[in-house]
C-alpha cells in the first residue's frame, strides 16, 4: 500500500555492502532495494539526470541500523551471556556441576532397570543375564553417547538445547514461525549466524522454498515440537516419582514390616522436600548435589568392580553383542517385551540436550565420557555378575548386591542421589517452558531468573508446584515403581524421536550434511528408537496410558495459546489504521495534545495498531508524543544488547509519534524495573532523533558535493547560466556548507542562495532543536502506559471447533496467565486500559 511505503520514509535509508568485488544496496533496515520504488529525481534540459545519479548519491551514505548501546526493560551489564569458549580447569569445574544437575537421572537408572527386565524374563542360564547385559550397555552406547553426546549436542541454537532451541533454529533459517512478525531486519542480528553457500545448498533452499510456503508443513513441524516438548514436561513428573520410590524401597528387605504404605509416605516427604528447595536456583543446587553424584558414581563403579571381581568375571563376554542375538532367539516376544525396562537406562539423555543452556558442550560431554558412562558400565556388569550366581534375587538386585557392611551408607546417598536425579528433568521442564513462552507457544508465567551469572538458570514457581503435585498423585495412585516405570519409557521414547526428526531436518537444511549422511542418522537411531517405542506402547494398559495424558493435557494447551495467538495477531494486521487516515486526522489527530509520553504496547512489529483508534475515541486528550511500543521475540537464545532497538518514525515530524521494537531472544532477561525502561527509552529516542538529522544532513552534504561538480563543469563548457528556478527546492544544500573550491561559479552561489533556512547541520537545526525540546517537556509531564485489554472471539460464521478453542479454551487462558500489567510493574495510576474485541 502507498501509505505503508511513505509511513517510515525519515529514516528508511540506504546503506552499501560489499562482497567479493560486487556491491548491493539495502536499507538500513535490512530490506534490499527496489529500485522502481526509489523516488526518480527530474533530469535537466539536456538529458542528464538530475543532481547527479540517485543510486551513486545513495550509496555515499555510511551504513548504519536503527539500534542503539541500550536496553529496554534491562539495566546495561545484568544481561551479558557468560561464555562458553571457557579454558581448561573452568570447564572441569562446569563438567563438575553437570553431574548434579545432568546426570543424575541416568545415574539412578541402576536402581530399578535389571529389576524392570527381569519381571518380564525369567532368568534360566547365563546367557539370559549377558544377553540383558549386552542389550544394556550397547543401548548406552548407542543412544546418549554416540547420538546424543557426539551429535545432538552439536546441533545446539547458539548453546541452547531441547526441542524448542532446535525448532527456533530452523525458524531461523526457513520462515516455518506460524506467527507473522518476522523482518528481513532480524536476519542481520550478528548471533544469527547465516550459513555460508556451499555444494548443498541447492538441495537445502529447495527444502527452504517447500516448507515455508506448505501450511501443513509448517503445522506439521509445530505440532512435532509441541509433542516433544509435552513429553519433557511429563518426565519432569513421572522421574521424581520413580527415582525417589526405588531408592526406599530398599528398606522393605531391611526393615521388618516396612511395607507399601511406608515406602508411599515417606517417598511423599522427600518429594516435597525436593521441590521446596528449587527456589534457590539450579546453581545453588548444582553446587550442592555434585560432590553426592561424584560419590554415587564413585559407590557404582567401586561396588560394580567388587562385584565382578567377586562373583563371575566372565559377564565381560557381554561386549560381544552376538549374546543379543541368543537373548532374543532364546526369549521371542517376552525379550521384545522387556526392552520396556531395558529402555530405563537411558532415561534422562534428553536431559544432556535439554540442560545444555545452564552448561557448555564440551563440559556435558568430558562429564559424560570420562566419569558416567564407565560408572554406569561397571554397576550393570556388577549386578549382572551377582545375578549369575544369585538369579532370584532380580526383583531387589540393587540393594542386594550391594556389601551387606555397607548398605546404609549407600542408602543415604542412594536416596539423595535418587532426589537429585529428579533435578535433571525439572531443570529441563522449567528450560522447556520458558523457551515455549518465548516462541508464543505457552501462556505467560512468572519466570524467576536464580543466578546473576547464567542466566539459562530459572525457577517457575507454578509449575514447580504443580509438579509436585502431580509427582504426589502418581505415587499415591500407582504404589509400584513396574507401573511407573511402564509409563516412563514411553515419555523418554517419545522424546528421542522427536528429536531424531528434529536434528535431521537441521542436518538436512542447515548443516547441509551429505543426504545419505542424514538418511543414516536418521534411519539409524531412529530405527532403534521406534522398536523401543513398538515394546512400551504395548504396556499403555499397565501404566502407560499416563504419559500419553500428560502430553495430550499440555499439548492442548500450548497448541490452543499458539493458534490464538496467531489468530489475534493476524487480526491486528488486518485492521491496522491506514497512514491516509492518520494524515487525515492531521497532528493534532482530531483531538488534543497535553504534555507527556503515551507508551502504546501492541504486537504489531509494522503499521499503526487498530486500538490507537480506540484510545481516540475514548481519552479527551491525548500525550504529545507517542511511542508504539513492541516487545518482540525473535529466533535466537540472545539478542546482543547494542542490538536491542529498533527505532522507526511513524507519520511526518510534526505528528511526533514513534515506534520502538524492543528485540529478545527466548534466553534475554528482561528487568522489570519500568523507571529504568523510561530512562533508557527516552535517551535512545533522542540518539535516534540526532542520528536521523546527521543522516539528512549527510544526505544534504552528498547532494550539494555532487551538484557542484555539475555546476563547474557546465559553467566552463558555456557561459549560459543555468536555470535552477525550478530545481531549487530540490537541491539538498547545507546552510553552513563551506565551499570547497575557490573557483565555484556565480551560478552555485546563486542556488545556495536561495535555498530555505531550514537546510541546516544537525547542531543548528532548529528543527531538531524543537523536536528535542519537546521530547524533554513530555518526559518532564510523566509517563503514561496505554495498554489494549482485548478480547479474543470466533466470528459467527465460523466452524464448531474454532469457536470451542477461542471462545472458551483460549480465552480461559488468556484470562488465567500473567497479564501485562504483573509483567512490567507499572503503578496503577499510569496504567489506562481500553478494551477491545477482536474478531478472528
Amino acid at each position: 500500500m502507498k501509505g505503508d511505503r511513505i509511513e517510515e520514509i525519515s529514516t528508511r535509508l540506504l546503506g552499501r555492502s560489499s562482497s567479493g568485488g560486487s556491491s548491493e544496496s539495502r536499507w538500513v533496515d535490512g530490506s534490499e532495494v527496489n529500485w522502481d520504488e526509489v523516488p526518480v529525481w527530474p533530469k535537466r534540459d539536456d538529458g542528464r539526470e538530475g543532481f547527479g545519479s540517485v543510486r551513486r548519491r545513495l550509496s555515499k551514505l555510511p551504513k548504519r541500523v536503527d539500534s542503539f548501546d541500550v536496553e529496554a526493560m534491562e539495566i546495561a551489564g545484568t544481561h551479558a551471556h557468560h561464555s562458553k569458549a571457557l579454558s581448561f580447569w573452568p570447564t572441569l569445574a562446569l563438567a563438575f556441576k553437570t553431574l548434579g544437575v545432568v546426570y543424575g537421572d541416568m545415574g539412578t537408572s541402576p536402581l530399578y532397570v535389571f529389576a524392570d527386565v527381569f519381571s518380564k524374563v525369567p532368568i534360566r542360564s547365563d546367557d539370559d543375564v549377558l544377553g540383558a547385559l549386552s542389550l544394556i550397555m550397547y543401548t548406552i552406547a548407542i543412544i546418549p553417547l554416540a547420538k546424543y553426546v557426539f551429535i545432538v549436542l552439536k546441533a545446539n541454537d547458539n548453546g541452547e538445547g531441547g526441542t524448542f532451541a532446535l525448532y527456533s533454529l530452523i525458524c531461523r533459517y526457513a520462515n516455518v514461525s506460524m506467527l507473522p512478525n518476522r523482518q528481513q531486519a532480524d536476519e542481520y542480528i550478528s548471533s544469527f549466524k547465516l550459513k555460508l553457500p556451499t555444494p548443498e545448498l541447492e538441495r537445502a533452499l529447495k527444502i527452504k522454498d517447500t516448507l515455508e510456503k506448505t501450511s501443513f508443513l509448517k503445522n506439521l513441524i509445530l505440532v512435532l515440537v509441541l509433542v516433544g516438548a509435552s513429553m519433557i514436561i511429563g518426565d519432569g513428573i513421572l522421574t521424581p516419582a520413580i527415582s525417589v520410590m526405588s531408592a526406599i524401597s530398599g528398606l522393605q528387605d531391611q526393615i521388618k514390616g516396612f511395607g507399601t504404605g511406608e515406602v508411599v509416605g515417606i517417598s511423599i516427604v522427600v518429594l516435597m522436600a525436593l521441590f521446596s528447595i528449587q527456589r534457590f536456583g539450579t546453581g545453588k543446587v548444582g553446587f550442592l548435589f555434585a560432590p553426592i553424584l561424584a560419590l554415587w558414581f564413585f559407590s557404582l563403579g567401586s561396588i560394580g568392580v567388587y562385584n565382578i571381581l567377586k562373583y563371575d568375571i566372565t559377564v565381560l563376554r557381554a561386549f560381544n553383542p552376538a549374546y543379543i542375538y541368543f537373548f532374543f532367539k532364546r526369549n521371542g516376544k517376552a525379550a521384545w517385551s522387556s526392552l520396556g525396562g531395558c529402555v530405563l537406562c537411558i532415561t534422562g539423555a534428553e536431559a544432556m540436550f535439554a540442560d545444555l543452556g545452564h552448561f557448555s558442550v564440551p563440559a556435558i560431554q568430558i562429564a559424560f565420557t570420562c566419569v558416567v558412562f564407565p560408572c554406569l558400565l561397571l554397576a550393570y556388569m556388577g549386578q549382572a555378575a551377582f545375578l549369575t550366581k544369585n538369579p532370584s534375587s532380580y526383583s531387589s538386585i540393587f540393594y542386594k548386591s550391594v556389601p551387606e557392611s555397607l548398605f546404609w551408607p549407600v542408602f543415604v546417598v542412594a536416596t539423595l542421589a535418587a532426589m537429585i536425579a529428579s533435578q535433571a528433568m525439572i531443570s529441563a521442564t522449567f528450560s522447556c517452558i520458558k523457551q515455549s513462552m518465548a516462541l508464543g507457544c505457552f501462556p505467560r508465567l512468572k519466570i524467576i531468573h536464580t543466578s546473576k551469572k547464567f542466566i539459562g538458570q530459572i525457577y517457575i514457581p507454578v509449575v514447580n508446584w504443580f509438579l509436585m503435585i502431580m509427582c504426589i498423585v502418581v505415587v499415591s495412585i500407582f504404589q509400584s515403581t513396574t507401573d511407573i516405570a511402564n509409563a516412563y519409557g514411553i515419555a523418554e521414547v517419545g522424546v528421542m524421536m522427536v528429536s531424531t526428526i528434529l536434528v535431521t531436518l537441521v542436518m538436512v537444511l542447515i548443516w547441509q550434511t551429505n543426504l545419505l549422511l542424514a538418511l543414516c542418522f536418521c534411519l539409524g537411531f531412529g530405527s532403534v528408537e521406534l522398536i523401543y517405542m513398538s515394546s512400551v506402547l504395548s504396556k499403555i494398559f499397565e501404566g502407560g496410558w499416563l504419559p500419553l495424558a500428560f502430553a495430550t493435557l499440555f499439548l492442548s494447551v500450548m497448541y490452543t495459546w499458539n493458534y490464538g495467538s496467531v489468530l489475534k495477531y493476524r487480526s491486528e494486521v488486518r485492521e491496522k489504521v491506514s497512514v491516509d487516515t492518520m494524515l487525515e486526522l492531521g497532528s493534532n489527530l482530531g483531538t488534543v495534545r497535553v504534555p507527556g509520553v503515551g507508551l502504546l504496547y501492541n504486537e504489531l512489529v509494522q503499521g499503526i495498531p487498530s486500538i490507537f483508534l480506540q484510545f481516540l475515541l475514548n481519552l479527551p486528550a491525548l500525550h504529545s508524543t507517542i511511542v508504539f511500543v513492541c516487545i518482540k521475540y525473535v529466533p535466537i537464545p540472545v539478542v546482543p544488547q547494542e542490538e536491542r532497538f529498533l527505532f522507526r518514525r511513524v507519520c511526518p515530524k510534526d505528528y511526533h509519534i514513534f515506534r520502538c521494537v524492543a528485540r529478545y531472544g527466548y534466553k534475554d532477561v528482561r528487568k522489570e524495573d519500568h523507571q529504568a525502561f523510561e530512562q533508557l527509552l527516552i535517551e535512545s529516542l533522542e540518539k535516534f532523533l540526532r542520528r536521523e538529522a546527521l543522516d539528512s544532513a549527510l544526505e544534504l552534504e552528498g547532494n550539494l558535493t555532487e551538484e557542484l561538480d555539475s555546476v563547474s563543469a557546465n559553467a566552463r563548457e558555456s557561459d549560459v547560466p543555468v536555470d535552477t528556478g525550478a530545481d531549487e527546492l530540490s537541491i539538498p544544500l547545507m546552510h553552513d556548507q563551506k565551499l570547497e573550491e575557490t573557483g565555484t561559479s556565480s551560478a552555485a552561489q546563486e542556488v545556495a542562495s536561495t535555498l530555505p533556512s531550514s537546510y541546516m547541520s544537525s547542531d543548528e537545526d532548529p528543527s531538531l532543536e524543537y523536536e528535542l525540546s519537546a521530547l524533554r517537556e513530555a518526559t518532564e509531564s510523566g509517563f503514561t502506559y496505554l495498554l489494549g485489554h482485548g478480547d479474543v472471539r470466533a466470528k459467527k460464521n465460523s466452524f464448531f471447533f474454532k469457536k470451542l478453542m477461542i471462545n472458551y479454551f483460549y480465552s480461559f487462558l488468556r484470562n488465567n496467565c500473567r497479564g501485562g500489567t504483573a509483567n512490567m510493574r507499572v503503578p496503577h495510576t499510569n496504567i489506562i486500559q481500553v478494551g477491545m474485541t477482536y474478531m478472528v
